[in-house]
């Protein structure tokens, strides 16, 4: 696993465009963060809000400087909008493992071919070039939309850790635990996104 936390990976195709997170991504985000708050309902980290989208934006680029995490803006080239943002985290280069979360679209670009072809670039990425083994999803129990989301680009459930995290309201939440192996990528999940991206054109 070779993962540069110097180098600016850009990851593109017809549809998507991803490239490192930024401080001045600021200005691009900065209406979903005033309009739309419930974006992070089940986030651990929420983005609501000027002074949420600072901190979610200095911890983001504080996690990449630390070689912890790497995030992602994304880009809509058919709308030519800015849509959410994703990365990899807990990124652990001995083990060949890494997480894909922190991951969100505005309204307007949730139900597109937007997270099925940004989930396609950073899968090839990690497993492709990166030589990963085992890539881990996670999300809050209750969150069913999200849940449904991993689950139909190949995602498999491995099980629930009870009480693990703490919401931003103070409040306990149960994680489920999904992941894809590299095996999985190239036997099944790979070609399984490619037609799914094909449907959603």
């Amino acid at each position: 696993m070779d993962l540069n936390f110097t180098v600016d990976y850009i990851l593109e195709n017809d549809k998507v465009l991803l490239r490192p997170l930024q401080l001045s991504d600021f200005q691009n985000l900065v209406h979903f963060s005033q309009k739309e708050p419930e974006l992070w309902q089940y986030s651990l980290q929420s983005a609501a809000g000027i002074d949420g989208l600072m901190l979610y934006l200095n911890n983001a680029i504080k996690g990449r400087s630390q070689n912890r995490e790497y995030p992602f803006i994304v880009f809509d080239k058919l709308k030519q909008q800015y849509a959410g943002s994703t990365r990899f985290y807990d990124i652990q280069i001995a083990n060949k493992t890494l997480q894909l979360g922190y991951t969100w679209y505005g309204k307007d670009f949730q139900g597109t071919s937007i997270n099925k072809n940004a989930k396609y670039l950073l899968l090839q990425l990690a497993f492709e070039q990166l030589d990963v083994i085992r890539v881990e999803f996670r999300a809050d129990n209750d969150n069913v939309k999200s849940i449904a989301a991993m689950k139909s680009i190949g995602c498999k459930v491995e099980g629930v850790l009870r009480s693990n995290m703490a919401r931003t309201d103070g409040t306990r939440r149960d994680s489920i635990v999904l992941s894809i192996l590299k095996h999985e990528w190239f036997e099944e999940v790979k070609t399984l996104l490619e037609e799914k991206m094909n449907q959603l054109q």
